[in-house]
């Protein structure tokens, strides 16, 4: 009996079934708004995302364009599931046990510290350029998942879980420099009703509350007082995250933390990435010439991206592993290795964001033009010369290696 199943909608189904699926929403979503921004169209574009958008509950009172809500807000949803994903993995996932953390996070900090002192030395003359040090630094799990996803079962097991751990302390790290050097003047109050925020959600914790809608009402408070606070608002999504209880206290209960990943994937992977991606890509391309790319801002940015991510993750591996505090993972060899450092330079979605925070407020719309077209070009560059590097380097076979799959499911298959 033939399928009465509408063909179009088991196309979509079988589409978010793919691990690359929200990589390839990204890069549409990236070149639609690249496409608006450079046709008649984009007073629409630039219409749209600065819309005003406001809030006022008695003395409280938000508002921002609706650029700021989508970074500030839906954004914090997204650092809620990395904190989350981030929880799960430290206490019970594949960066429990520490020696398994030693090679990633050796290769997260070269790949972090190392483009981001490219960058610097080439603006350092400029007080406020340098502020986007930290761009290059950053990796999209994303994309990087997606592109190492092109090639299924080639790809040893081993590998996929260096490159997934290395992009959980690249997350940590991004959190940690977006907490310590993109916050502005402090708001004394905020940062107290923001830590009896914290307090309460430590009582809540400690006594296992079971019940979601006490942890969502005090996280809104949190973020309420964290972007009030100075610190930037997504912080209160991290935060948030690690006190959702991720343990049971019987077999026949289900974890909060985990229900709520699991709940959270498909809304942050093909709605909130992908509206992220569209409001912060959209760069015109008028006037463009060589010049324009051999600028500082981009220059420093595609540099760091494409040679520093490589430079920077292969030299601290080769430390590591020289000194004989880690090893190469099994069954993958070094230019293996070398491949996924080329997806490390895929900054795309991290870095879009941090070169919002470093320039939102310098008053200079150059630049901030100028960072987004130096993310697109060298994490263009890094995932086709990343792809075509590993597809010559993985073998060719069905890869024999049957270890359990990282228990890192952000982005990955959802068959489930």
């Amino acid at each position: 009996m033939p399928s009465s199943k509408n063909p179009f909608t088991s196309f979509i189904q079988n589409f978010l079934k793919l691990e690359s699926a929200s990589g390839i929403l990204l890069m549409i979503a990236a070149v639609l708004a690249m496409i608006i921004a450079n046709s008649p169209l984009s007073y629409l574009y630039e219409s749209l995302l600065d819309v005003p958008v406001e809030i006022r509950i008695g003395a409280l009172h938000i508002a921002k364009p609706l650029i700021l809500w989508i970074n500030d807000g839906l954004m914090a949803v997204f650092f809620f599931l990395i904190g989350l994903e981030l929880k799960r993995e430290l206490m019970e996932g594949a960066l429990s046990n520490p020696k398994n953390l030693v090679l990633p996070t050796f290769a997260a900090v070269g790949g972090m510290l190392v483009p981001a002192i490219i960058y610097a030395s080439i603006n350092w003359n400029d007080p406020v350029a340098v502020k986007g040090w930290a761009i290059p630094a950053a990796t999209d799990i994303a994309f990087a998942l997606g592109i190492l996803a092109f090639f299924g079962k080639r790809v040893p097991i081993a590998l996929k879980v260096f490159l997934v751990s290395l992009a959980i302390m690249d997350d940590m790290g991004a959190i940690i420099i977006i907490a310590i050097f993109y916050t502005s003047d402090l708001s004394t109050s905020s940062l107290i009703i923001a830590a009896v925020a914290i307090i309460v959600l430590s009582f809540l914790n400690h006594y296992k509350m079971k019940h979601l809608p006490p942890y969502l009402l005090v996280g809104l408070v949190l973020w309420v007082a964290v972007l009030k606070s100075g610190v930037h608002a997504t912080l209160a999504g991290v935060l948030l995250a690690f006190f959702i209880p991720l343990k049971t206290t019987s077999d026949n209960e289900q974890s909060l933390a985990k229900s709520l990943e699991h709940d959270l994937h498909g809304t942050v992977s093909f709605v909130i990435i992908p509206i992220f991606a569209f409001a912060n890509a959209g760069v015109s391309l008028k006037g463009l010439s060589l010049s324009s790319i051999l600028e500082p801002v981009p220059l420093g940015i595609i540099l760091g991206l494409f040679f520093g991510k490589q430079i920077g993750v292969m030299l601290f591996s080769f430390i590591a592993i020289k000194l004989k505090v880690a090893s190469l993972p099994e069954n993958v060899n070094w230019k293996q290795l070398y491949g996924v450092s080329f997806l490390c330079g895929i900054g795309f979605t991290m870095s879009l964001f941090i070169g919002s925070l470093a320039f939102e407020q310098s008053g200079t719309e150059e630049i901030f033009l100028n960072d987004r077209l130096g993310i697109l070009i060298g994490s263009t560059i890094s995932a086709i010369i990343g792809y075509f590097y590993l597809n010559k380097v993985l073998p060719r076979g069905l890869s024999g290696d049957r270890e359990e799959q990282p228990s890192f499911k952000f982005l990955q298959d959802r068959e489930n």
